[in-house]
């Protein structure tokens, strides 16, 4: 591996010569006309990375003007790496020799030389030194390997790593980052450079990766200018309402526990944060909270929409007047259905014998609820449409909202249900504590309150029968309750069981992540998680070509953080591919196959 130079040499004079070097090459200007690589020299890592070609005729001072001006406007040290030559004819042949001459105007330090032959898949690459080799013996040309990269992946990939402090100079600025993260932030952090298209009427015609024409939309450029002051008004309007919702009087016990208690209220609360981190005017940090932003942007638009669709439905065809007319049929149905079951158990249930006083008792308590409920619903009878008619027009809150108010509407409509699970529960535990302390007095046992234990314990003849009476009475009497108790905790259990499943609907549109899936189906490469590299051409006598592609793990990776660390230490299968391939060993000329080697992190982005 090639030993970084000492921070006080020069980038360009502080190679070892007869060196291989890495020069990664745009895919999009493979078939760009013969002219100046343009890009940035990486003397760490001994590589240089190619962003764009020049184009002839051109005016040496006007291309230096670019340069310097990108270099302002991104803190790279852009700059003129060699030539580039397409011999598309022959009377393009003498071209290499006029290309060869331009090294004495830009001067840098190795000086590349890319040709693509005419008619041919090969490529000729060199790499020449105008300086005398240090050491006596030493080859005059270096060695190149040529790595194409698409440049569009590469710079919406998000791989790279944080743009350095404004502080730092241009030739410094990288200085920290290894491996494939200099390629990657050189690529991420020269967006001026690829501003200026071919059609362009300015002095110097470039080819880059929006060489056709700059990607840009009209509506897309006015939706960029009105997200401000829209964030600004909005992120007002939101935080006037939070404030309202944090008044003290929000906080008494009433309304607290309503707040608390209600579905609908817990929903409009997550809304409410939803709508202010996503038109908060505070910057995204990273790519993964501005992942997290767009997937709950578009989660809420999702709900909206939705919402709107299932408003328009219950408005349409009269439906809502369809559904207040069969909701008191209904209820006076599962009302009678629940009176034929309260007078199955005070009869003889499944052939158990029951305490007939006891059964009687309870059967009667709970039928005169039925009656309370039955009337209860007959006189809420003529305001069931206006209601829904409001719980249908909640719906352009978003599909979530209405799906909560569904759900406290079942809460409300089945509450004799919960009062009887209730009371039920209430009998049945006061029964099994009563059992658990008179089976003590048998043992000569009892609780001590004041230390929380069972101490010893000695009782009186009356004591231990009036114990055994109790214990006899509550023992026989468990059965009768416990059947009831039984019987309401399965019908509790159904209702929470519909309330679960819209509860779990609800949060699968909150969380689902419909940006990301988005990303995964049409641009995979805005969520990969590493490199790969493919070999294109492996001959004794020809520079070795790979292609570098982005790697995407098996599972999709929806909107979680990038690990860097595998940048830091990328470059070494590059170096063990080029020790594969047998560069330093022109004689070697091993069998020609395709393979890859992939560039993994070690671990993927966060579970």
């Amino acid at each position: 591996m090639p030993t970084p130079p000492p921070e006080s040499a020069a980038p360009g004079n502080s190679r070892v010569p007869g060196m291989v070097l890495k020069a990664f090459f745009p895919t999009c200007c493979a078939s760009a006309d013969s002219g100046l690589l343009v890009g940035r020299w990486v003397p760490e890592q001994t590589s240089a990375v190619v962003l764009a070609v020049v184009h002839f005729p051109f005016i040496p001072i006007q291309v230096k003007e670019l340069l310097a001006r990108v270099q302002q406007a991104s803190q790279v040290g852009v700059a003129v790496l060699g030539t580039w030559c397409h011999r598309r004819q022959d009377a393009e042949e003498s071209l290499g020799h006029f290309l060869e001459g331009l090294g004495a105007i830009f001067s840098h330090e190795p000086w590349l030389q890319l040709c693509r032959e005419r008619g041919s898949k090969f490529w000729s690459c060199k790499a020449t030194r105008r300086q005398a080799p240090t050491c006596p013996g030493a080859p005059g040309e270096d060695q190149v390997m040529l790595v194409f990269y698409d440049q569009r992946k590469v710079l919406l990939s998000q791989l790279h790593p944080p743009v350095a402090l404004p502080d730092h100079q241009a030739g410094d600025a990288m200085a920290g980052a290894g491996g494939l993260a200099a390629v990657f932030d050189t690529v991420a952090r020269s967006e001026e450079l690829f501003r200026s298209d071919r059609f362009d009427e300015g002095p110097v015609r470039l080819s880059h990766w929006q060489s056709e024409g700059v990607e840009a939309s009209i509506l897309a450029e006015l939706a960029k200018r009105a997200s401000g002051p829209i964030c600004l008004l909005l992120g007002g309007l939101l935080s006037l309402v939070s404030a309202a919702s944090a008044c003290r009087v929000f906080q008494l016990w009433p309304l607290s526990f309503i707040w608390s208690k209600l579905s609908t209220c817990q929903q409009l609360r997550h809304r409410l944060e939803q709508l202010t981190f996503v038109f908060s005017t505070q910057k995204a940090e990273n790519p993964t909270q501005l992942m997290r932003k767009a997937n709950v942007l578009v989660s809420v638009l999702l709900d909206v929409a939705l919402g709107l669709v299932l408003l328009s439905w219950l408005h349409g065809k009269d439906r809502i007047g369809h559904l207040a007319e069969a909701l008191v049929p209904v209820a006076d149905h599962v009302a009678e259905e629940l009176q034929h079951l309260v007078q199955w158990l005070m009869g003889a249930p499944a052939g158990l014998k029951m305490n007939r006083a006891l059964d009687q008792v309870l059967g009667r308590f709970f039928l005169y609820h039925l009656h309370l409920w039955i009337s209860y619903i007959h006189l809420m009878s003529p305001f069931i449409e206006r209601i829904l008619w409001h719980v249908g027009l909640s719906a352009c809150l978003g599909l979530t909202v209405a799906l909560s108010i569904l759900s406290d509407i079942i809460a409300l409509l089945t509450f004799h249900i919960y009062c009887f699970y209730v009371y039920g529960a209430r009998l049945y535990c006061l029964k099994i504590c009563g059992l658990s302390s008179l089976w003590r007095l048998f043992r000569g046992k009892k609780w001590n309150v004041l230390r929380q234990r069972v101490d010893s314990c000695s009782y009186d003849l009356d004591q231990l029968f009036i114990g055994t009476l109790l214990f006899t009475i509550l023992l026989f009497l468990l059965p009768t309750t416990a059947l009831y108790y039984l019987v309401f905790t399965l019908l509790r259990l159904l209702v929470v069981a519909v309330q679960g499943l819209i509860h779990v609907l609800v949060d699968l549109i909150n969380s689902l992540p419909l940006y990301s899936l988005g990303l995964r189906l049409c641009r995979p490469y805005r969520l990969a998680a590493g490199v790969k590299f493919r070999v294109l051409e492996h001959e004794a006598d020809r520079p070795l070509r790979l292609l570098m592609q982005l790697w995407l793990p098996p599972h999709p990776l929806l909107g979680l953080p990038v690990p860097q660390a595998f940048l830091r230490g990328a470059h070494l299968p590059l170096e063990a591919e080029r020790g594969q391939a047998g560069l330093t060993d022109p004689g070697h000329r091993p069998a020609r196959h395709r393979h890859t080697a992939t560039v993994s992190p070690p671990s993927c982005r966060g579970r």
